[in-house]
């Protein structure tokens, strides 16, 4: 009937995880909950208002040989562009952050981690809890869906035809080791006043089946003829 679900919350328990581990009792669950989508909301504010505005990084593409110039200006809806996901372990006295991150360049500055844990605990207001902030760089970076949108965001901000931009996103990931990829990209495409969808795959792409590990993400891109809506599937493997 049409009906869709997430391939991530459809296969957690088999090749996906949760990406947060802690444990409350029913009356204090919703306040964990709050807790965590303010710590989340808190690094990604913290990205976008530390980013130097104007800062450029430079993207290889393999198949074309050409160095691409990724500038890092981000907008109020693009805060977490190089984040692929945020990791919260929570014990007794303690709270884990890790920060799952592309291109750690910002966070490495001297004083960056130590800046980020006191406006995420003025943010928790933990008296008795200690913020731990970890920070692990995605070996592959061009194998994470959120990197690919992100790029494609860019490019579509350039002006840059959307047929290219998915192409050249697609070639990007043969730096990785995946066995499919789909994507899609939905709203005002060119500046049409009619709304449609295009879509461009390679490789195979088994949805239905559980023990494929398949990552998604969806992005809203904020562009002058408004919001474009990018989905973008990738197949790793299958166990």
């Amino acid at each position: 009937m049409g009906q869709k679900i997430n391939p991530l919350g459809f296969r957690l328990g088999t090749t996906q995880n949760h990406h947060s581990f802690w444990f409350a009792q029913p009356k204090n669950y919703s306040e964990g909950l709050q807790e965590d989508k303010k710590i989340r909301n808190c690094i990604k504010n913290y990205i976008q208002k530390n980013r130097k505005k104007g800062s450029n990084r430079k993207i290889e593409s393999d198949s074309s040989s050409e160095v691409i110039t990724h500038n890092r200006k981000m907008d109020s809806g693009s805060s977490s562009e190089v984040i692929t996901h945020i990791e919260i372990k929570k014990e007794i006295d303690t709270i884990h952050v890790i920060i799952h991150i592309g291109f750690p360049n910002l966070l490495k500055k001297k004083g960056a981690i130590e800046e980020l844990e006191k406006d995420l605990q003025k943010e928790v207001n933990s008296v008795n809890q200690r913020l731990n902030i970890a920070i692990e760089k995605v070996k592959e970076p061009y194998r994470q869906p959120n990197i690919l949108a992100e790029y494609i965001a860019f490019q579509l901000k350039n002006r840059v035809s959307f047929r290219k931009a998915m192409k050249k996103a697609i070639e990007l990931t043969k730096k990785a080791d995946i066995r499919g990829v789909k994507v899609k990209i939905a709203g005002r495409l060119a500046g049409k006043e009619i709304a449609r969808a295009e879509c461009i795959k390679k490789g195979r792409l088994p949805l239905q089946t559980i023990r494929a590990k398949i990552d998604y993400c969806c992005y809203p891109i904020r562009t002058i003829y408004g919001v474009l809506g990018v989905k973008i599937w990738i197949f790793v493997d299958e166990e």
